[in-house]
């Protein structure tokens, strides 16, 4: 199938069975720039028939992560559409007329072999090193009263499918071309709790939902060839299969949950990353920039130059350091007011403030942005650096390695800044910097970066903070007093 502009539909299909994997985002991302490309439709379809390992709050971060990175979906199980319901598990019944008419065709058959007895048989052919592996076929062609008097029999049966000998192996890829495939084993459909396997299911579904392009991981490759059997067996027009490079770590592994928590889709928004930035990542994984070196790109530059012939099909590699360097570029892009709102919501969320913060919570840190904007590559990097601006003043504690960098005499220093700030009306940083300046190297003799260092310490209880006479300014001339003694009488 070509790139030709018709509406394309397509799909990205998640499983609720824990924190949402990056790979859902990366999928959606690809997706939605092609529907978006033809003017067609992007669907969020949930494939929730893995009972075993379903997790009940994993739909709700699916649909709140994908929000997050401004990834929206046009039709799904919560907003509905024209091809509800869009949960697997809601769809049941639909399934079981498909799964009878390939038993009656001969294309599937029941499977009564229980779990100890696949288990022995895999172990054997691991044992044996047999070049072909999968299910011996004891079942096939056998009654029910047949089988059952054969050993490791169970009473629910499963169905699977009937492979035949000469399954065609090679498909059409439109990123990859001509794509050749491991012969399948008789892959099961229909498990014994009655629920779909996903080879099934998504094969029923995609064809009714009208998709016309299903894009997913390579690792699908290798089902490609039951699946389009099945489309064959139904009567079914297949869809164009386009099978994205997996992501993987910088040891060239598969990136996943258990190895790499940047595997987590979550894990972006706890660590303080922008969904812009996260975004723009995704894309330069498997895609090259529009403009040459131009990595900064848009979501709507992505999908007006989208084509799949542009897609890398070598496995990208998840390098942190720079979406680091890429999150940064887009914290320094954003208004200060802007940015403002974002660590307002990003502190309020992930814990720093027990209760909604007040209006002026919200205020001190407005003013405090300007302060941080370029010092910050997370949003998470920016509470440690304005702490200070929302401690009491008597419960201020100075770190270690600030304390360990006042010198002989900084109690003089402190005392002549008192003096010298108590005197100034307008507690402005432009005439906090001149008082100081007046006071510690004009009379004083000291030279700035010693003279100004006792009063950072006292005022922040850091080595290294945000502008000084700003952040004095913001904290007012009470608590900036205040915090000047506490450390001249310690």
């Amino acid at each position: 199938m070509s790139d030709a502009l018709e509406p394309a539909r397509l799909r990205v299909a998640p499983s609720p069975t824990g924190d949402p994997h990056v790979g859902t985002a990366y999928m959606s991302l690809f997706n939605l720039a092609y529907a978006r490309k033809t003017g067609g439709q992007f669907v969020l379809r949930i494939e929730d028939t893995d009972r075993a390992r379903y997790a009940a709050d994993s739909e709700a971060q699916i649909f709140e992560t994908l929000r997050w990175l401004e990834l929206p979906w046009d039709e799904g199980p919560d907003i509905g559409g024209p091809y509800a319901p869009y949960r697997q598990s809601e769809r049941l019944d639909t399934y079981r007329p498909f799964v009878e008419k390939l038993i009656e065709d001969g294309h599937a058959y029941f499977c009564w072999c229980s779990s100890e007895r696949l288990s022995e048989l895999r172990r054997q052919q691991q044992e044996s090193k047999q070049a072909v592996t999968g299910y011996d076929r004891l079942c096939y062609g056998k009654t029910w009263e047949e089988r059952a008097r054969l050993p490791g029999f169970s009473e629910n049966p499963v169905v699977r499918m009937f492979i035949p000998d000469q399954v065609e192996l090679t498909f059409t890829d439109v990123i990859r071309g001509s794509v050749n495939a491991p012969r399948p084993d008789d892959q099961v459909i229909l498990k014994a709790d009655g629920f779909p396997t996903y080879h099934l299911a998504v094969v029923v579904d995609d064809h009714l939902m009208g998709i016309t392009h299903v894009v997913r991981g390579e690792e699908w490759i290798s089902s490609t060839p039951k699946h389009i059997l099945l489309y064959k067996w139904l009567g079914f027009t297949p869809p164009a299969f386009a099978h994205m490079p997996l992501l993987r770590n910088p040891d060239k592994s598969k990136i996943s949950k258990r190895k790499n928590p940047a595997a987590r889709l979550t894990w972006f928004r706890e660590q303080g990353y922008l969904p812009q930035a996260l975004r723009n990542f995704l894309q330069l994984l498997a895609y090259p920039p529009a403009d040459g070196d131009q990595e900064i790109v848009s979501f709507e530059e992505f999908a007006a130059d989208f084509s799949w012939n542009k897609v890398n099909t070598v496995g990208p590699i998840f390098d942190l350091a720079k979406l680091n360097w890429l999150n940064g570029q887009y914290i320094r892009s954003l208004s200060p007011d802007d940015l403002a709102q974002q660590l307002v919501a990003y502190l309020s969320t992930y814990g720093t403030w027990v209760n909604a913060p007040s209006d002026s919570d919200i205020e001190r840190v407005r003013q405090a942005t300007p302060l941080i904007q370029e010092r910050i590559t997370l949003l998470s990097d920016a509470w440690p650096l304005i702490e200070f601006l929302f401690t009491p003043d008597d419960d201020l504690v100075i770190g270690e390695d600030a304390r360990a960098q006042l010198k002989d005499g900084y109690r003089e220093v402190l005392v002549a800044a008192i003096s010298a700030l108590e005197a100034v009306d307008d507690f402005t940083a432009e005439s906090i910097h001149a008082s100081l300046n007046e006071a510690l190297v004009a009379q004083m003799g000291i030279k700035p970066r010693l003279a100004f260092g006792p009063v950072r310490v006292a005022l922040t209880g850091l080595r290294v903070s945000p502008p000084l006479f700003e952040s004095m300014e913001i904290l007012s001339k009470v608590s900036t007093l205040a915090r000047l003694r506490k450390l001249a009488a310690s």
